[in-house]
């Protein structure tokens, strides 16, 4: 379904499909203490891992993983994976490299242009993601992109000897093609 890895221009970023080129940012994010938290990821991945990861990503047509890039700069990435071809379904994440690309509209730029693709190139249906209920900022912004909240995960997450729920959200293909139709 993903043969084809776009690049997708916006105002703020550009998403790339990935590749070694971007493995030093893709460290820093996962590195990062905060990204970490507000993904759920324990343990510590190897600048090596990272470089094969990347390095593949363009192998595989059942996923699509772009590289955010705002101001000539790795900011992030956003991937569309877990592909239920029979149910016309699939997932999306997202992460950002930290404080430095927060609160600048790269994220919910990110996620129409993948949406937008999506919902034009393929005949998906459904896209579905978990979020965090402490990450309120994350929450807001999918709801305002067309994402409904469906359900909770309780006690999902361990983070710190601490227990948190995970909301399942998803924003149908009707959903979108509504608020495109209401957009124009």
């Amino acid at each position: 379904m993903f043969d084809h890895k776009p690049t997708l221009t916006g105002e703020r970023v550009t998403l790339l499909p990935v590749g070694p080129e971007h493995v030093e940012g893709l460290f820093e994010l996962v590195s990062d203490r905060e990204v970490q938290r507000l993904t759920g990821s324990h343990g510590e991945l190897d600048p090596d891992v990272c470089r094969a990861w990347y390095a593949t990503r363009g192998e595989h047509a059942d996923r699509l993983d772009l590289a955010i890039i705002a101001d000539d700069e790795y900011v992030g990435e956003i991937v569309i994976n877990e592909l239920d071809a029979h149910n016309l379904a699939c997932n999306l994440r997202i992460a950002l490299i930290g404080a430095r690309a927060f609160g600048k509209g790269y994220g919910t730029e990110a996620i129409t242009l993948v949406l937008d693709h999506v919902f034009a190139a393929t005949p998906l249906h459904r896209v579905s993601l978990e979020v965090y209920a402490f990450n309120e900022r994350a929450r807001h912004v999918y709801k305002k992109v067309g994402f409904v909240e469906e359900g909770v995960h309780r006690d999902a997450l361990l983070w710190d000897g601490e227990w948190h729920d995970a909301v399942t959200m998803a924003v149908l293909r009707t959903d979108w093609q509504s608020r495109s139709e209401s957009l124009a």
